[in-house]
């Protein structure tokens, strides 16, 4: 664990959802509609409008790996293991996980501040789902209410647990954004992905969805576009599904390992393409847990279709990007790189604690940032978050 001279605020923490955070606020009669726990072979698997999820192997999580397991595959796996061999062997759910005054103790230990909570399972169901918006949205409402009570929007002023919101009924989600603005959230989180409606899917800024953004730009409270399940094709390069990458002992590369940075591409070029901030420009968005070795070539293309287009843009596309868009970076991703083309002020410092892709020690990253001139440090490892953790109500700056 590395020591760092300012407050640290971890944009990207997680809980491992307790057994009946979706059902606990669901209708039982909406259960096999929208999610019920279902036996198999004597473990335990959620189904999602009937059909079994297995995006998680173990979604009890009890047992669960190490936080941190895969952190000497991702820093170059020196040794040549499979990730099945580094996850080594689960271990009984630590308190921590799922509780937020044990979660308190642990983060004095690490040396955290303050940190940003997401879902685990959360931010993975919604796409198995996707064939029923009203599903969705009872799915969703029933989880964010359980998010209230077992670890609140703001806890202690420390803890600050994001609501879900999903796009798939407009009116539902300017409804769930006021009631997590009346629960006192500090941000909201979806999935970077075109949401699916009854008349199939929209890019995230079409403008069936301006009541949603018109809301989020008056309130002034961020919106977090975390990794999930895009549910992206692989058009038959590779196997398409979630865990596709996890499911055999030896792991091989495809183009399912660009998932995650292939689905924030797209979902944050579109906001650009079309416009969103120009309508909009009071919305800030976090991108967390997406990488960003997506960026330079991003950049690029935006900098090019500019020219192509003369007079579309009201402003270079890649200045209104950094205006409006923080960046978290995988920890393994070269911060340099992102920082030269972010500015310090647009990046912000994520560990994924407890995840198995993580870092065992959140403050670990900061050996990252060695490089970087000293003021950037407090900036990326807190105050660029702390600055996001505020609403700023349009016309109040």
């Amino acid at each position: 664990m590395h020591a760092v001279d300012s407050p640290v605020f971890d944009a990207d923490n997680h809980y491992y959802e307790a057994l009946d955070a979706f059902t606990r606020h669901l209708d039982p009669a909406d259960g096999p509609r929208v999610i019920q726990w279902v036996d198999i072979g004597g473990r335990q698997y959620h189904a999602l409008g009937g059909q079994v999820s297995r995006a998680v192997t173990n979604p009890t999580f009890n047992p669960v790996s190490p936080a941190g397991s895969l952190v000497d595959y991702f820093r170059g796996n020196p040794n040549g293991l499979s990730p099945l061999e580094l996850l080594g062997t689960p271990e009984p759910i630590r308190a921590e996980y799922r509780d937020r005054d044990a979660r308190l103790a642990v983060m004095d230990a690490q040396g955290l501040s303050k940190i940003w909570l997401f879902p685990t399972l959360g931010m993975v169901y919604e796409d198995g789902l996707k064939h029923d918006p009203g599903a969705v949205v009872l799915l969703f409402r029933a989880f964010n209410r359980w998010l209230a009570e077992d670890w609140g929007m703001a806890y202690q002023d420390r803890i600050f647990a994001a609501p879900y919101i999903s796009l798939a009924d407009v009116d539902a989600a300017v409804a769930e954004l006021e009631w997590s603005l009346d629960q006192g959230a500090r941000t909201v989180v979806m999935r970077a992905a075109a949401p699916t409606t009854v008349t199939g899917p929209y890019s995230p800024a079409h403008p069936m969805f301006d009541p949603f953004w018109a809301r989020v730009n008056e309130a002034g409270i961020t919106v977090v576009v975390h990794a999930g399940d895009a549910g992206l094709s692989s058009n038959g390069y590779a196997p398409d599904g979630f865990s596709a990458n996890f499911k055999s002992g030896k792991m091989t590369p495809s183009i399912k390992m660009f998932a995650i940075e292939r689905a924030a591409h797209d979902f944050l070029a579109t906001l650009i393409l079309e416009k969103l901030f120009d309508r909009f420009p009071n919305v800030r968005i976090a991108s967390v847990e997406n990488g960003s070795e997506f960026l330079d070539p991003l950049f690029r293309k935006m900098k090019g279709t500019a020219r192509k287009m003369p007079g579309y843009f009201s402003e270079d596309p890649v200045v209104t990007f950094r205006r409006h868009v923080w960046i978290n970076p995988f920890w393994e991703d070269d911060v340099n790189e992102i920082v030269a083309l972010m500015g310090d002020d647009r990046v912000i410092f994520g560990s994924d604690w407890p995840h198995i892709e993580g870092l065992p020690e959140p403050t670990d990253w900061v050996t990252e940032l060695q490089k970087l001139d000293p003021d950037s440090v407090p900036k990326i490892m807190g105050g660029n978050v702390s600055e996001l953790n505020q609403r700023q109500p349009a016309g109040g700056r």
